[in-house]
């Protein structure tokens, strides 16, 4: 069954303690119970914030990243084995930061997807477009290109695993805003172009967050269209209260 789902992404940023702060201020104030609430700190918190979140039933971690390799000489990689091994849940793969500054393709991603679903985690899976493609008209076809060849080959149980997040690139720190309706016609294009390749029930039951620039002040809105269940949080998701006023927003 669908579930709405609000990750908070928190890049490269926050100190130990700052982190575990955070983390503690956000679960104690009162969150929905029927929405999943997901941490994605830096690696090196992952074991020490799983470890509060363990406490909570709705309440899970992600790591930001993953390697393509399983294993091996790759230092200062981090691997889903290694991930999976701390009882963390997720992995977001395919981050627009990941594809920009790392150039990382939907070949490499594939390899990702592929290592995240043997070692039982559930991913995170980045797509969206840049300015120039959402003024050319092409972002529904390169949208389509980034979950086909990363993702497509999977079969439907292993496809259950996924988690998508639509980030509109134009839309992310450079003073445009992507609407509501933008952002529900391609949420609801890629849950057709899933329905077409898998079935009707598994593009239902496929959770599809937001992953622009969502915030308290948007949230509620967004939130509130047919095939947007959820946000993949940046910035927003390192005020405790902004981001808890994000979650209830459902």
């Amino acid at each position: 069954m669908k579930k709405n789902i609000v990750v908070g992404n928190w890049k490269m940023n926050l100190k130990k303690i700052d982190a575990i702060n955070l983390v503690n201020n956000v679960l104690s104030l009162e969150l929905l119970d029927d929405v999943e609430v997901v941490f994605a700190p830096s690696s090196i918190y992952l074991s020490k914030v799983n470890e509060i979140c363990s406490h909570y039933s709705s309440v899970n971690t992600a790591s930001q990243d993953i390697s393509f390799n399983n294993n091996g000489a790759y230092t200062g990689e981090v691997s889903a084995e290694m991930v999976r091994s701390l009882g963390v849940k997720y992995t977001i793969i395919g981050h627009s930061e990941r594809r920009d500054y790392f150039n990382e393709t939907n070949k490499e991603l594939k390899k990702k997807v592929d290592l995240a679903i043997l070692n039982d985690l559930k991913v995170i899976f980045c797509c969206g477009e840049s300015q120039k493609q959402r003024e050319s008209g092409e972002y529904f076809h390169y949208i389509k290109s980034q979950i086909s060849e990363s993702l497509f080959h999977l079969d439907n149980k292993h496809f259950s695993k996924i988690v998508i997040a639509y980030e509109p690139i134009w839309a992310i720190g450079t003073g445009k805003t992507a609407s509501p309706d933008q952002v529900e016609e391609v949420h609801k294009y890629i849950r057709g172009i899933i329905k077409d390749r898998y079935n009707e029930s598994l593009a239902i039951n496929c959770s599809i967050l937001y992953g622009g620039s969502c915030n308290p002040s948007n949230s509620r809105e967004l939130f509130s269209q047919k095939n947007i269940d959820g946000g993949l949080i940046g910035g927003a998701s390192l005020n405790p209260q902004s981001f808890v006023d994000i979650i209830n927003s459902f």
